[in-house]
This record gives C-alpha cells, sequence and structure tokens, in this order.
C-alpha cells in the first residue's frame, strides 16, 4: 500500500525539482502580498503626555488632606469621567474625527473607536532612597494625521489637569459641606440638652446632690436648734406655772400685807404719787419694763375707777408684775411653738429632699452623660470641619498632591503602528512555509507513485530494472517556449502594474521614496 511507504530524500528533492517553479510563484505571490500589505496599512502616529504626580507641599503632620486615595484609583476615576460620552463627542465633533467616506458611522462607533484610540497607562513608579514613590502616567492619542493627533492628545491632557483640580476641590467642599451640617445638627442637638440639663437642675435645685452635704450639715444644726428651741419652750412653761404660783400666792398676801407694814410690803398709793412713781420709773428703764408695766396698769386701773365715779382700789404692785411677766410668758411659749412647728417643718423638708436625692441623681447623671457625649461629638466633629476647611483652603491654592504636567504631547514624527519591517520579516517566514504547505497538499491529493522503491512497495514484488525517462527535443522545446512566455507575462504585467500606478496613484520615484521611508 502506499501508505506503508515512506518518502526518502530523493524523493523530497524530486518533488521540490518537479514543483521548483510552484514554490517560487507561490512564495513570492506569498512574499509581494505581505510586502503590499505593509505598505498600503496607513501609518497611526501617536502623541504622548506626561504627567507625574505630585506629592502635597506642606507636611502632612501640619495640615492632612481628606483625599487619601490611592494614585492608580483616582487616575483611573479620573479617566472615566474624562471619557465620558459628552467630552469624547465634543472632541469628534471639533476636530472631525473619523471622518469615513465609504459609510456613515454612528456617533456610538465613533465613540468606541475615540476610546480605542486613547491609552491612559503607567510609566513609572520609582522608589526613592527615603522610601518615598514617585508616580507618573500618560496619556496618549492614535491618529493617521500626526496634527490631530498632537490636537486631541493636548485636550485630552488639559481634561485630566482640570478634571483633577476639579475633583479634588469638589470633594473638598463636600467634606466641609456635610461637616458643617453635622456640626449644626450636634449643636442643636446640644443647646437642647444643655437646657434640659438646666431646667432640670433648677426644678430639682434642693435636691441636687452636689448640695447632700449642705443639706446634711442643715440638717444637723436644725435638729440642734430644735432642741434648743424644745428646751426653751419646756422652761418657758415651767417659768409660767411658777408665775402662775406667785399670782396666787400675791393675791392671797394682800390681806396680811395691809394689816402688817413691814419690810417689802407696798401700800396702796393715790394717781399723783404712781404717775410720779411712773416717770422716774422711764429714766431708768424702758417702757416694756415689767416695772414700768404694772405702774402703767395701777395707774389705768385708777384712772378707770375715778372716771366712773367710784373710789379707787389699792392695787399691789406685785399682782401687775406677775400679771405682766405672766402675759411675757405666754407670748414667749406662743412664739417658742410657732418656731417649733416651723423647725419641724424645715426638719421634714430636709429630709424629704435628702431622700429624693439618688433619683434626681439619678436623672442628673442621665442628662449629663447625654450631654457629655454630645458635647464631645461636638467638639470632635468642629474640629474635623476646621481640618476640612484648611484642607479646602489647600486645594483651591494648589498646594496638596496635584497633577504636574512633565512633557506636553507632541507632533509626531514617526508612526506608531504598523510595524512594517516586522511585517515583511513575517512575509519571508510565510512565503517558503505557505509555499512548501501549498506543494504537500499537492502531493497528499496526487496519486502519482514516485520511484523503483514505491512501485516496489506497491505490487509487492522487487523490480528487476527501471528504465528512465526519456525526454525528446521537441518536449524541451516546448518547455523552453513555456518558460519564456511565462516570464515575459510576468515582465509585462508587472510593467503594465507600474504603469497604471504611475500614472493614476503616484509617481514610481514618489513611491519608491515614499515605501522607503517607511520602512525607515
Amino acid at each position: 500500500m502506499k501508505s506503508e511507504y515512506e518518502l526518502s530524500l530523493s524523493d523530497y528533492v524530486a518533488i521540490i525539482k518537479d514543483r521548483a517553479l510552484l514554490l517560487v510563484v507561490t512564495g513570492a505571490v506569498i512574499f509581494g502580498i505581505t510586502v503590499a500589505v505593509a505598505i498600503a496599512i496607513p501609518p497611526v502616529y501617536q502623541s504622548s503626555g506626561t504627567i507625574l504626580v505630585e506629592s502635597q507641599q506642606i507636611s502632612p503632620d501640619l495640615i492632612a488632606s481628606n483625599n487619601t486615595t490611592f494614585a492608580d484609583e483616582r487616575i483611573e476615576v479620573i479617566r472615566q469621567r474624562v471619557m465620558t460620552r459628552e467630552n469624547l463627542l465634543r472632541i469628534i465633533q471639533k476636530y472631525d474625527l473619523f471622518a469615513s467616506k465609504g459609510r456613515q458611522l454612528s456617533d456610538a462607533d465613533k465613540i468606541e473607536q475615540m476610546r480605542n484610540a486613547i491609552e491612559v497607562a503607567t510609566v513609572s513608579t520609582v522608589v526613592k532612597g527615603r522610601g518615598e514613590v514617585t508616580i507618573a502616567f500618560r496619556v496618549s492619542f492614535e491618529n493617521r494625521q500626526p496634527e490631530v493627533a498632537n490636537e486631541v492628545g493636548k485636550e485630552l491632557v488639559t481634561l485630566f489637569l482640570n478634571e483633577n483640580v476639579r475633583q479634588r476641590t469638589e470633594r473638598a467642599n463636600e467634606t466641609t459641606e456635610f461637616l458643617t451640617q453635622e456640626a449644626n445638627k450636634l449643636r442643636v442637638e446640644l443647646e437642647t440638652l444643655e437646657n434640659q440639663l438646666a431646667d432640670f437642675k433648677q426644678a430639682h435645685a434642693n435636691t441636687l446632690p452636689e448640695h447632700q452635704e449642705l443639706r446634711m450639715n442643715m440638717l444637723s444644726r436644725s435638729e440642734g436648734e430644735l432642741k434648743e428651741i424644745d428646751r426653751d419652750y419646756k422652761a418657758a412653761q415651767e417659768e409660767l406655772r411658777y408665775t402662775e404660783l406667785e399670782l396666787y400666792a400675791a393675791h392671797n398676801a394682800v390681806p396680811v400685807e395691809s394689816k402688817t407694814r413691814g419690810a417689802g410690803a407696798e401700800q396702796p398709793q393715790d394717781l399723783a404719787s404712781l404717775k410720779a412713781q411712773y416717770a422716774s420709773l422711764l429714766t431708768r428703764y424702758k417702757e416694756a419694763y415689767p416695772d414700768v408695766q404694772a405702774v402703767k396698769r395701777k395707774i389705768a386701773a385708777l384712772e378707770s375707777t375715778q372716771s366712773s365715779g367710784g373710789v379707787a382700789a389699792p392695787v399691789s404692785l406685785d399682782v401687775a408684775r406677775v400679771q405682766t411677766r405672766i402675759a411675757a410668758a405666754q407670748v414667749r411659749i406662743k412664739s417658742l411653738a410657732d418656731q417649733k412647728q416651723e423647725m419641724l417643718k424645715k426638719i421634714n423638708g430636709y429630709e424629704a429632699d435628702i431622700l429624693e436625692a439618688p433619683q434626681v441623681e439619678r436623672g442628673l447623671i442621665t442628662l449629663t452623660r447625654d450631654h457629655d457625649n454630645a458635647r464631645k461629638k461636638y467638639e470632635e466633629i468642629r474640629t474635623k470641619e476646621m481640618s476640612a476647611k484648611i484642607s479646602e483652603s489647600l486645594e483651591e491654592e494648589n498646594k496638596a498632591e496635584r497633577f504636574v504636567l512633565l512633557e506636553p504631547p507632541q507632533t509626531p514624527e514617526e508612526p506608531v503602528k504598523p510595524n512594517r519591517k516586522k511585517i515583511v520579516a513575517l512575509g519571508v517566514v510565510l512565503a517558503p512555509a505557505g509555499a512548501g504547505a501549498l506543494v504537500m497538499l499537492l502531493e497528499m491529493l496526487n496519486q502519482r507513485i514516485r520511484g523503483v522503491e514505491a512501485l516496489g512497495s506497491i505490487l509487492g514484488k522487487r523490480v528487476l530494472v527501471a528504465i528512465p525517462y526519456i525526454t525528446t527535443q521537441a518536449e524541451l522545446r516546448r518547455r523552453k517556449t513555456w518558460r519564456i512566455r511565462v516570464l515575459i507575462s510576468g515582465v509585462a504585467a508587472c510593467a503594465i502594474l507600474l504603469l497604471l500606478v504611475h500614472v493614476f496613484y503616484m509617481p514610481l520615484d514618489l513611491l519608491l521614496f515614499k515605501a522607503m521611508s517607511r520602512f525607515e
């Protein structure tokens, strides 16, 4: 079977000889197509600008910024904001990008091509000796026209720089506004708690825990005063009883004293003598003195008797004096009783306040705790608000972390793609490979027997004699004539193609110069 026969090296050499023309033509066609593709693909120019992420100028230990996101994250956020539909459409319309003569592109297709033409990539992350990291990124735009690529690249770089400033300022403003609103809310809450605390203290002014020791001292002092009042009250009652006995004795002793005029006995006096005695006593005592009051009563009694036309009865000065003392004692007892009642009320009030103090203290602790927590939150939020305002000023004055344009986009001088040298090199590889593959395919489809060994393998018998193919002179002439015709046809086709290119497309010298420049 043919499948059991393996081609030898001589067989391969024979195949190459037989298919030499096909190999050469196929390889030339593949290489020519590759070269044509390398020349025909329009060049694409790229304009790039490099932006450095510069760290904060003022030490973060002195002023901390509110924008603490990583540089890669911030760059990606800004890229998404810059590459919005509105911005891209504005740039496309401004520079008339992606205008196709063959077909009309929709806005979605233009935006998709625009996004594919834009490249944002980090180009350097350098760690310095102090452990600091420097980050830069590159914004690039590709277009077939170098001037357009440069203009659009500048537009994109400007958008990135402006968007960074706007975003950081906007974030700082939002942070400050949020903290201000929260601080105002906490201030209202704190004022409400302060009012509640003040009202509570005013309502329980007598039972506040800080006055507990004072109330205990006042209670002790009031109890001591109550004991003194009670002692004075009992003493006044004893004195009243003793004075009443004296009055009784004075009344009973009047008849005896009228008969016996001994020492200390007092005789009835007339009105003139009593007035003289009253005047003499006023020179030494006050009007409230008991003896003065007693003489005054006797004068009043004599005058009332004389005015009624009767005979004045003699009045004992001791009886009047004792009566005055009894009246004073009664007044004192009543005063002491009133004082005792007032003191008992005061003591009961102190005791009630002392008993109520724990409940008041519990409510006061709750209000004080809420007030302290609110005050701490308010002070904390005010501190953050002040820091946010400083950070906002830092952003507005462009002193915080910022984007600095290191290299502005320049007009590109050489295209970035296609890489024509690589395409031609690929053609050099594909030409023999494609030609060889075509020959192998034809050989696999061809049932031709090659060589004596192949014939013996198929027949299963040994070949005794092999007669080589004898080429006649006519066949050699026909083959030579065919080759000359093919060569002349190829040369003529190339000449006609070059003439058409020179007349209808571009002069050959200019085309040659342009093609050579693309490979430089």
